[in-house]
């Protein structure tokens, strides 16, 4: 395959900490928030899709609320009073995609694909690859978890104007990860189950009503999407949500797993999950024995494929690969060496070779086939031999 090209970078309004890339694919990017419900069981999600262009776009906050830099620096640091900070630092960072843009409409419709973010994240610290894949012609909706597992979420009480926080909650004491970590992505891998029938009431004709003030009716996609593509994905505690969600709901035709979190996942599962899965790992972060679980799955299933990307960290599938200074690296990790443009290019264009061959779409993402089997420039197939730092 071709060397990774190093994409266009999505400098200018952003912000000095945060240069997130502009996405590659022939579409524009448009983003809006939704969230249906007034209690603790809705959903709250953020939607990237193909755009119409407009003059004078705005672009939506990286760091949507301060809250969520509170949260952040609780997750990551331990100290909240960081959160201010944190605020000042990357608060008025932006996302280069359209704002409430408008849908571009397509006969052939767009598959879905929903994703699920990692154990401390929230909805928006993946719009990179959120972003890169709605370029190239799916609607992606990140999901913002409930289950305690983000850095900070809330909804919407039916009061006007009441909003109730949910706290990310750490392993009470004296309780077993295990027990707590399960129960956790047994109503994550729920809450995207839900997400696609919310869809599918869209799509049905239902009228869904997104109690969020925007000015973005969610009825434009009644006849532009196509849920029989659907995929499923996430990362690291999301990766193994994906993996579950395959379980809970057959309409799910394949999982996109990055440096997926093994442990909290039952072994009785792993005989019932029957579609197939794309681990996407880092060269960093997976143990031998998440590996072994993962090649449980290879093994039961011939198109579940596991590929390594090389000189990359857990965080480098994240948003904060893009952060800039030494400050950050402290913070939230140190980086790989492989440049953070080449390693989401490789990990959207193996995802897309992917989606294509599992969706059955008729796109020309099957030019990047051989990442898939672990070949091409910085990547490798299975586990680099006892390199984990874990």
């Amino acid at each position: 395959t071709d060397p990774v090209s190093l994409p266009r970078l999505g400098c200018g309004s952003m912000g000095g900490m945060l240069a997130l890339p502009l996405a590659q694919g022939p579409h524009q990017v448009g983003c809006t928030d939704v969230m249906v419900g007034h209690t603790q069981q809705g959903l709250f999600l953020r939607l990237f899709y193909p755009c119409l262009p407009r003059a004078g776009a705005t672009r939506p906050l990286w760091i949507p609320r301060s809250e969520y830099c509170g949260g952040l620096a609780d997750v990551a640091l331990s100290r909240r009073w960081c959160s201010a900070l944190l605020s000042i630092a990357i608060g008025s960072c932006k996302v280069p995609v359209s704002w409430n843009g408008p849908f571009k409409p397509r006969s052939s419709r767009y598959p879905l694909i929903i994703f699920s973010h990692g154990l401390g994240a929230f909805r928006t610290l993946y719009s990179s690859i959120c972003a890169e894949l709605a370029s190239w012609g799916f609607v992606v909706a990140a999901l913002e978890h409930r289950d305690h597992s983000a850095a900070a979420t809330y909804f919407c009480r039916a009061e006007a104007g009441t909003e109730e926080w949910i706290p990310f909650q750490r392993v009470p004491q004296g309780q077993k990860e295990f027990y707590f970590r399960n129960k956790q992505v047994h109503q994550r891998a729920q809450e995207c189950v839900w997400a696609l029938r919310l869809f599918r009431d869209i799509a049905g004709g239902r009228s869904v009503p997104n109690i969020l003030p925007q000015d973005w009716d969610l009825s434009v996609l009644k006849d532009n999407l196509d849920l029989t593509k659907v995929a499923i994905m996430g990362h690291s505690f999301g990766g193994v949500t994906a993996v579950l969600s395959l379980v809970k709901e057959p309409s799910f035709r394949c999982a996109v797993a990055l440096d997926a979190w093994m442990f909290p996942l039952e072994n009785v599962l792993y005989p019932e999950v029957p579609k197939p899965v794309l681990f996407i790992n880092t060269e960093k972060f997976q143990t031998p024995e998440s590996i072994a679980k993962m090649k449980r799955l290879s093994s039961r299933n011939s198109q579940t494929r596991i590929v390594t990307v090389l000189g990359t960290m857990h965080e480098d599938q994240t948003d904060f690969a893009f952060l800039r200074g030494k400050l950050f690296s402290r913070i939230f990790g140190t980086r790989g060496t492989l440049d953070p443009h080449k390693a989401l290019a490789i990990t959207s264009r193996a995802a897309l070779a992917f989606l294509q061959r599992h969706l059955t779409l008729e796109e020309e993402f099957g030019q990047w086939d051989e990442l898939l089997e672990g070949v091409g420039d910085s990547v490798v197939p299975d586990a680099p031999f006892c390199r984990s730092h874990l």
